[in-house]
């Protein structure tokens, strides 16, 4: 996501006993580290949770992903397809009566903490106790390096920016991230929302406030970055760590951070050499494209881009030929959508080609949901999109090895 709007301090987590931890405290991978050679299957314990096995194997959601889908109930379907934000200080309990109440399938960890990861683990451990075997929450951060590292203490490297990840020699990043992805694993995390795919021109990279001020860009050229991303991507993978490349199709030319405010594209075009770092990405196995909130003057000029038909659907699954998981930016808490319904936006999303939207606002959860709900009982076409997202989202939680879908 965009550097993410500071949240309140939430109350200290207790550790609860239930079902479905986010990691079995015996899993190999915790101790062993992940050798990057063993395609997760999901495979059942004896208590019924699903214990994820070393690294990811980068392939679409298998066809029981959709039968797997089409055993839910429309409310649990609903529930996968929402992502919520849940404060690094604790769960609260407006938090976890959201995901609880509205069967919600992730959560994405935000605010920056340095309190290290076994704290971080018994935060995951309770967000699994709020799960289920049969529909496991997945855990997912914003790690990318530099300002934007969530993580930090005893446990997690201080990672070097994007910018200064650029500068290293080929192979190392992907050493680098894969070392940074095992840290993620050990403390329970198994998805992250990296790395960033945007590139900034250099005469821009003073005035663009999302990415380039932040130095969260590779660099400055279309085939390095997107070689870079890709050794980001191939080292998490190999720790056994999902990805998720941003903000298609790019902020590299915006000027306002869209947590901030409404930004406008007036440069990139549905041909611009910049979106190559992405179609590099898709190739290489990335597991989830998230998409910008943005609006792109040259491409769909009426409509931000994470609700763009034309974005989404035409250019990214059809031009690009992508049936990943597609998430979209914050669509709770931030500034660029702040003037929609929040009952609108997951269906806005979603209706555009969407599969997992991301809520940092757990008091908005139950409207978005239910206006979900709502539409899809009423609306054929849209509940077949429900189950298709859902379908996907199932699938991803299989490449974590969180679950079985056949």
């Amino acid at each position: 996501m965009s550097a993410r709007l500071g949240v309140a301090i939430l109350a200290a987590a207790a550790v609860l006993a239930g079902c479905a931890p986010q990691l079995p405290v015996n899993d190999s991978r915790i101790h062993d580290g992940a050798s990057g050679t063993t395609t997760p299957t999901g495979a059942s314990t004896a208590s019924g949770s699903a214990t994820p096995e070393a690294s990811v194997t980068p392939t679409q959601a298998a066809p029981a992903c959709l039968a797997y889908a089409e055993s839910l109930t429309l409310e649990e379907q609903a529930g996968q397809l929402y992502m919520v934000g849940v404060s690094t200080s604790g769960l609260d309990e407006t938090t976890r009566a959201a995901i609880r109440d509205n069967s919600l399938g992730s959560v994405v960890l935000l605010g920056n903490t340095t309190s290290g990861s076994e704290a971080i683990r018994l935060l995951t451990a309770e967000l699994g106790s709020v799960g289920s075997a049969r529909l496991p929450i997945l855990v997912s951060v914003d790690q990318e390096g530099g300002s934007v590292q969530r993580l930090q203490g005893e446990g997690f490297t201080r990672m070097p920016s994007a910018r200064e990840q650029g500068e290293l020699p080929p192979g190392q990043l992907t050493t680098d991230a894969t070392t940074w992805g095992k840290e993620l694993l050990a403390a329970g995390v198994l998805y992250n929302l990296a790395p960033v795919g945007d590139v900034v021109p250099e005469d821009r990279r003073n005035t663009n406030a999302p990415v380039g001020k932040l130095k969260r860009d590779f660099g400055s050229d279309p085939d390095m970055v997107g070689a870079k991303a890709q050794e980001f991507i191939d080292g998490m993978h190999d720790a056994g760590v999902l990805t998720s490349v941003k903000h298609f199709p790019g902020l590299g030319q915006v000027e306002t951070n869209t947590d901030f405010g409404a930004a406008e594209d007036t440069v990139t075009s549905a041909t611009s050499p910049e979106l190559e770092t992405f179609r590099m990405a898709i190739d290489g196995g990335v597991d989830s494209v998230m998409v910008s909130s943005a609006v792109y003057a040259k491409i769909d000029p009426s409509t931000e881009g994470m609700f763009s038909k034309k974005i989404v659907t035409d250019l990214l699954r059809g031009d690009f030929g992508y049936d990943g998981v597609v998430i979209s930016d914050d669509l709770g808490a931030a500034k660029s959508v702040e003037d929609i319904d929040p009952a609108d936006r997951g269906i806005k999303f979603i209706q555009a080609g969407g599969d997992l939207a991301i809520n940092a606002d757990p008091n908005l959860m139950g409207e978005m949901v239910q206006a979900t709900v709502a539409l899809a009982g009423t609306d054929e076409a849209f509940a077949a999109r429900v189950t298709e997202s859902a379908a996907r989202v199932l699938g991803l939680k299989e490449k974590a090895g969180l679950l079985s879908c056949g």
